[in-house]
Order: structure tokens, then C-alpha cells, then sequence
């Protein structure tokens, strides 16, 4: 049982020595922000099984919960009263699954694909929970596991440092040239965009927060690449430029950010991709919104200028089949789109004008290396390309 501080009042802790079994294939981290410290403990009569976790620390209500791995959510439960109340659970393949519950809020829909330290509620107290922390499962074919974070078994009872600390790949022209710049952003208490250049050390640029999602643009006009972050729970953008900071309100705090210059005035602006219709929604500088329906609520939303015009077009990437599903409207107003292949199972979508020909290509981040591949072609999906490798932030 939990007071009202979320510390165990009836039931001791039980701590359980580190377990004799095998990882489990998928790499968990622990479902707290990068940095933060936590305690997770258990009990004998835990349910459903002294295997899972009841996280806390001080003044935890209404906290960040992360994805412990990346995976497509296969339950998102905003609404219930009872049992594990307010609930996510995301499946990571292989049998693999894991379970956020007693949440106050839910950012996710059922669906949607989600990166590794990506925000999918906040810490609450619904359901069958008697004071705030999260209840946390690791799971195989439905049932509790005993739970593994950064490669080593968890001892019950401990407190720990978050090691979910992620890079996500980005790119674009930083600096200035036609061709694209590799660029992560790193989710941080102080996150970071840090931006490759060439025989030097990279350029940081310091915005935004471990939960925040990155987005980059031309704010100003500029001819520049200029960072951005939303923040999910406040549906804010924090757009950077060289003359400060603009803030912009759009969406619902379970959609995703995309850029770009929608009307080809040369200056972009804000969007959003909601996973549950599958809907691009972009905003113009007089606030109104257009939209259109692209892909499926599992694809990760990419934006490019596909076929050279100097408008931005729309794409979605499928990281099951490795795919990508490009989106160009025609000079009659037609839509027209076209399947490329890249990359393999798992790999992050990136976007940029690898050549310096005014087209934006299609490339994708492998985690497991911090490795970009980029395919370089006429057009994006010009039949004949040559892929380049370039080694570029942190692997996970």
C-alpha cells in the first residue's frame, strides 16, 4: 500500500537479489528522464507479480514517464477508473512489452510508434493506487519478467540514475552551405542540438528538456537551419533564432512536430503529425490550418522538398518494412506519392539535401552505431543511388 507521499506505509519493501536469468533482448532503460534518480521497490503481494515496480521519489506526482525502448503502443488507456487506471503498455517485438500504469496523463495513442525517451505520460495516482508513483512492468508473451535496465539486472529496493539519455538524428543547412548537416539533439535536464562540422568539434546549441521533441526550421527567412523543441504537455513550440526565442501553440499534446515552408515564401513554419488519423495539420503565418492524411498511425512523419519547387512536401516513414512513403502536390493540384526503400528494420528516418541540388534526399540513423546513411540521388526516388555512411552522435 502507498500514503500519500507514494512511499510504502503497510507492506515492507522487498528487495530481491539480482535475478539469475538471461536479458531480455530488448535494451530498457529506465522509464525516468536522463539524470533523474529514482527508487523502485516491490513486495511479496504485489500485483500482479512482485516482479514489477513501484516507482517514487520526492514530490514525483504529475513527473515525465518515458518510453524504456522504442516500440509501437499498444494500449493507450487515458480514462480508467480502476485496475491500472490511466495506462500505456508498448510493445517492442520479440514478445517483448512493457507497462506504464496509474498515470495521470497519457500523451500517446493507441498505435503510435515511439522513440526510446520519448514522453508517453506523467506520474499519477488512477485506478487501484492508493498514493502516486508508477507502476512499471517488463513483460514476455504478457507475462512479468524480472526487470533489466542498461544491461544489468535491477535489485529491488534500489534507487538509481536514469541512463536513458538518447540522441535523435536531425539534419539541415546550419551553416549556411547547400548541402546538408548531421545534427542530434540530446535529450539532457539541459537538452543540446550539437551540429557536425567538418574538422572541428561540433556546434552546440542548448534548448530545451529531456521530454521536449525536437523540430528544426528556417524561422527567420534566412536561408539558415535554425533549432526548435516542442513540449508535448503544454503543446508549445520553442522556435530559436539569432534575434530569441518564439513561442507557438498547435495541436494536441499527443502529436509530434514537423516544419517546413508550406507556401514557398521561403520561410517556414510550424506542424504537427496526429498519429491517430494519420493527419498532417500545418499551420500557415496567419494561423490558419491545412491538412492531409498520409501513411498509418505507426509511421514516423518526415518533411522534404522532394521534387526541387521550393515548397515543402509531406512523407511518412515505416519502420517495420523500412519505407518510405513520399507525398508531392503537382502544378494541377494533384497529390502524387511514391514508395523508396531504405534502411533497415528499427532505423530512424532523416531527411536532408545531401548534394546540394535544391532536392531533398531520404536517410535514415541506426541506433545501435550512431550511424547515418544517406542516399544520394537525381530525386529521391530516382531508381539509381549511391548510399554514403557517416558516423555521427551517440549509439545506444
Amino acid at each position: 500500500m502507498l500514503g500519500a507521499t507514494g512511499l510504502a506505509l503497510v507492506c515492507p519493501t522487498l528487495v530481491l537479489a539480482a535475478p539469475a536469468g538471461a536479458a531480455p533482448d530488448t535494451a530498457y532503460e529506465v522509464p525516468f528522464p536522463c539524470g533523474q534518480t529514482w527508487t523502485g521497490t516491490t513486495r511479496s503481494s504485489h500485483s500482479p507479480s512482485s516482479r514489477a515496480i513501484d516507482w517514487n521519489r520526492t514530490d514525483d506526482v504529475d513527473d515525465p514517464v518515458v518510453a524504456a525502448a522504442p516500440g509501437v503502443v499498444t494500449t493507450a488507456a487515458p480514462t480508467g477508473t480502476s485496475g491500472y487506471g490511466h495506462y500505456v503498455v508498448i510493445d517492442h517485438g520479440g514478445g517483448e512489452s512493457t507497462l506504464y500504469a496509474h498515470l495521470n496523463d497519457v500523451v500517446v495513442v493507441t498505435g503510435q510508434s515511439v522513440d526510446q525517451g520519448s514522453q508517453i505520460g506523467t506520474l499519477g495516482s488512477t485506478g487501484n493506487s492508493t498514493g502516486p508513483h508508477l507502476h512499471f512492468e517488463e513483460r514476455q508473451d504478457r507475462s512479468v519478467i524480472e526487470a533489466w535496465f542498461h544491461g544489468a539486472p535491477f535489485v529491488y529496493g534500489s534507487t538509481v540514475d536514469s541512463q536513458n539519455c538518447v540522441d535523435v538524428p536531425l539534419a539541415g543547412n546550419f551553416a549556411g552551405d547547400a548541402p546538408a548537416e548531421l545534427a542530434v539533439y540530446r535529450r539532457a535536464d539541459t537538452s543540446e542540438f550539437r551540429i557536425q562540422r567538418p574538422r572541428a568539434k561540433p556546434r552546440v546549441v542548448r534548448l530545451g528538456t529531456s521530454t521536449d521533441d525536437p523540430v528544426v526550421g528556417d524561422w527567420d527567412g534566412d536561408g539558415l537551419t535554425n533549432p526548435g523543441v516542442r513540449t508535448p504537455s503544454t503543446k508549445t513550440f520553442t522556435l530559436k533564432t539569432g534575434a530569441g526565442l518564439t513561442t507557438v501553440v498547435l495541436g494536441n499534446a499527443t502529436d509530434e512536430p514537423v516544419a517546413g515552408d508550406w507556401d514557398g515564401d521561403g520561410l517556414w513554419e510550424v506542424g504537427v503529425w496526429r498519429a491517430k488519423t494519420a493527419q498532417f495539420r500545418m499551420r500557415a503565418a496567419d494561423g490558419t490550418v491545412s491538412t492531409a492524411v498520409l501513411g498509418d498511425a505507426d509511421d514516423v512523419p518526415v518533411t522534404g522538398d522532394w521534387d526541387g519547387n521550393g515548397t515543402t512536401d509531406l512523407g511518412v516513414y515505416d519502420q517495420a518494412t523500412a519505407t518510405f512513403t513520399l507525398r508531392r502536390v503537382d502544378d494541377d493540384g494533384l497529390a502524387w506519392t511514391a514508395d523508396v526503400v531504405f534502411g533497415e528494420p528499427g532505423d530512424l528516418p532523416v531527411v536532408g539535401d545531401w548534394d546540394g541540388n535544391l532536392r531533398t534526399d531520404v536517410g535514415v540513423w541506426d541506433p545501435a552505431t550512431a550511424t547515418f546513411s544517406e542516399r544520394r540521388a537525381t530525386s529521391p526516388t530516382a531508381a539509381r543511388a549511391t548510399v554514403q555512411d557517416l558516423r555521427f552522435g551517440r549509439a545506444r
